[in-house]
């Protein structure tokens, strides 16, 4: 496999989502074992937020900056459904992610993360309302350098050439994609699909669930995906998205860190 110096790895804040149910972590505390991990990037989860407020991102942001770490992305969820049917949700929901595009400019980030999932009879209307929600999302994120990116996260999201369209609709250069080599249905070859998503990344999750004794994935042939994730000729960071049972998750987060090290 051909080394690439522009692939960087980062760690998103699900991967600790049990410790943080189980009440034994925090955001903050996230980023002291991002840093233990030796990891130079963290993707936040909005829900992890405790109080958005002013002080607590400055102090946020201290903390990462004083352990050398970057702050990359906010994923957003639980904002409302940008592709309702009803308008008047479509623009709560716009309202409801523009504050996290705030959010993102105090904390640095590039990006904030936003969900188009819906199961829609017409995809086709369903694209238009989406197109209409996000483009009020964009209107505020114009000229502050913040992207917005869409994940295949679920519904209509996981099919590559939906959301592409999708992304070719709104025709906005801040919009792009979030390939998850996971959350693809069983009738869709994820290698495919990964490589119709990645011409419009600008961010990578490598979703990992379960390690061999030789500490290869063995749901995901990640050899093949970042082989894709290279030949589309993405710089940037490669996220840790640990969603495995079987392991705690800091020794998930290690496993994937040491393949994709291997990878890189």
């Amino acid at each position: 496999m051909t080394p690439n110096s522009a692939l960087k790895i980062s760690l998103a804040a699900w991967s600790l989502h049990r410790e943080f149910f189980d009440k034994k972590i925090d955001q903050l505390g996230m980023l002291d074992a991002c840093a233990e991990f030796g990891i130079s990037g963290f993707e936040l989860v909005n829900t992890f937020f405790p109080s958005p407020q002013y002080a607590y991102l400055r102090h946020m942001k201290k903390r990462a900056g004083d352990a050398g770490i970057e702050l990359l992305l906010i994923m957003c969820d639980a904002e409302g459904d940008l592709a309702h049917v009803d308008k008047a949700k479509r623009e709560v929901a716009a309202l409801s992610h523009r504050k996290w595009i705030d959010i993102a400019g105090v904390l640095e980030c590039h990006s904030i993360r936003v969900n188009i999932r819906g199961e829609e009879d017409d995809p086709d209307a369903m694209r238009e309302r989406a197109a209409e929600g996000l483009r009020m999302v964009l209107d505020h994120a114009n000229g502050t350098g913040i992207s917005v990116l869409l994940e295949n996260h679920g519904g209509l999201s996981s099919d590559p050439v939906w959301l592409t369209s999708l992304v070719d609709l709104v025709g906005d250069p801040q919009l792009g994609t979030l390939p998850d080599f996971g959350n693809f249905p069983d009738e869709i070859d994820r290698y495919q699909a990964v490589e119709t998503l990645m011409p419009q990344a600008k961010a990578v999750s490598a979703k990992c669930y379960h390690f061999d004794a030789d500490n290869n994935e063995t749901k995901i042939d990640f050899p093949r995906m970042m082989e894709i994730v290279k030949a589309a000729g993405y710089s940037g960071y490669v996220g840790i998205e640990y969603e495995g049972q079987d392991m705690p998750e800091r020794d998930g987060i290690r496993a994937c860190k040491a393949l994709l090290e291997r990878l890189i």
